[in-house]
């Protein structure tokens, strides 16, 4: 897998112009199935914060969804392909013009980063190609960048800022200080938690930012202290998340205390790798959980048995996210960007990911959400059992309406 990786990734980065021009010299239209292979490449952060959360579980998820479809689409074989795009825009780019053009591939995966996704779209859609994104929450995803090409299928800010920041307000978290990782995701993620904490009868009483993959969160803290909001919320994902979360702990910064730490997104590998009495407490928006059901159980662990962890929901959502691709593929009869996303729209999402989902006109993938608490290491009974199920949010509930007129997409 590591030598395809590699090998993956410096054909994408480094493909030479003449192969370049002589790709797009190809002419003809869109075809049914437009060549002899039906390719999926899923970018995503393989070596950086992100990495835990998604990188190779996602590419993991993927190809179990091709495996377990059958292999094959319209008789073609089905290939996946991944790349790293250490969280650079332009670097992501490049992959994904040089594997539409020259590896041709049919559809990306995952992203989970919002500056990386933004770009990405932009050449999905001037390919006709199609994008869906796991681990990215800025909602200019269906509103200023909308696309006919693009699907926003995890969550989007809105969502988590639905599920946590109403739950708290409500429980009495009523000041608010923001700890912000300082790139389009994190900016979006504080706005939209700001506008439900404030419409909630909240208040925000200041915020900082901190740059990507910050090991000390001293300083940050120590503003955050000193605001004497009830709540410290961090507006990040991943090693950001636990590092910050660990210094909390360091500063005697406790959900027992007078101020508690709310994460806006966290995952079940943050959760492990903080450990219980840690992490213990916090609140969490999650749209899988792997003991939800027997259903859920099934897929995490055969999962586990390739990963050594259970999926998170990223993970869990890629291989929904996949699966209902080939399936409305399959039933559109052709691999052309928009009519496969059009097909995506009119069929309902029923699995153990999503339940009763749909994906809206914008490409928003609409599903139930879950609030949960993280138990307190006695609540445990083993490894990975991390979580209390608070209560369940409807799709209606979790996701903000379409901003009417926002997405040019929609005709």
């Amino acid at each position: 897998m590591t030598k395809s990786r590699s090998i993956t990734y410096t054909a994408a980065v480094f493909v030479s112009l003449a192969s370049f021009l002589q790709a797009n010299a190809q002419s003809g239209g869109n075809p049914a199935f437009s060549d002899g292979v039906i390719k999926l490449g899923v970018l995503t952060d393989m070596s950086g914060p992100y990495a835990d959360y998604a990188g190779n579980g996602s590419f993991t998820a993927v190809k179990m969804a091709v495996e377990d479809f059958g292999g094959k689409l319209g008789g073609k074989p089905i290939e996946v392909i991944v790349a790293d795009h250490q969280n650079k825009s332009d670097v992501g780019v490049s992959i994904a013009r040089a594997w539409y053009d020259v590896d041709k591939v049919d559809a990306i995966f995952d992203i989970s980063n919002s500056a990386v996704a933004l770009a990405v779209t932009g050449v999905t859609k001037e390919k006709n190609k199609v994008v869906i994104l796991g681990g990215v929450s800025t909602p200019k995803i269906t509103t200023d960048t909308c696309t006919p090409n693009s699907v926003q299928y995890i969550y989007d800010a809105n969502a988590l800022s639905n599920v946590v920041g109403k739950a708290i307000v409500r429980d009495g978290g009523d000041t608010w200080f923001f700890l912000t990782v300082d790139f389009a995701f994190g900016h979006g993620l504080e706005k939209t938690t700001a506008d439900v904490v404030k419409a909630s009868g909240g208040k925000v009483l200041g915020s900082v930012r901190f740059p990507l993959n910050t090991a000390d969160f001293s300083s940050f803290l120590l503003q955050a202290q000193a605001s004497n909001a009830k709540v410290i919320a961090l507006a990040s994902a991943g090693s950001d998340t636990t590092n910050a979360i660990k210094g909390a702990n360091e500063f005697g910064i406790s959900n027992a205390g007078r101020q508690r730490v709310a994460t806006l997104l966290t995952f079940i590998t943050d959760v492990h790798s903080m450990g219980l009495t840690q992490a213990q407490n916090l609140l969490l928006a999650t749209a899988f959980y792997w003991d939800r059901d027997e259903e859920a159980r099934k897929f995490a662990k055969r999962f586990q048995e390739r990963m050594g962890k259970m999926p998170t929901m990223v993970q869990a959502g890629m291989y929904s996210a996949a699966m209902h691709y080939l399936r409305s593929a399959e039933k559109a009869g052709t691999d052309a960007g928009t009519e496969v996303v059009a097909r995506m729209k009119a069929e309902p999402i029923n699995d153990f990911f999503s339940r009763g989902g749909h994906i809206r006109p914008d490409g928003l993938h609409e599903h139930e959400m879950q609030l949960m608490r993280v138990k307190i290491p006695a609540e445990s009974k083993g490894p990975w059992d991390y979580y209390a199920p608070l209560f369940t949010v409807t799709a209606a509930d979790a996701f903000s309406p379409m901003v009417p007129g926002a997405c040019a997409a929609i005709k």
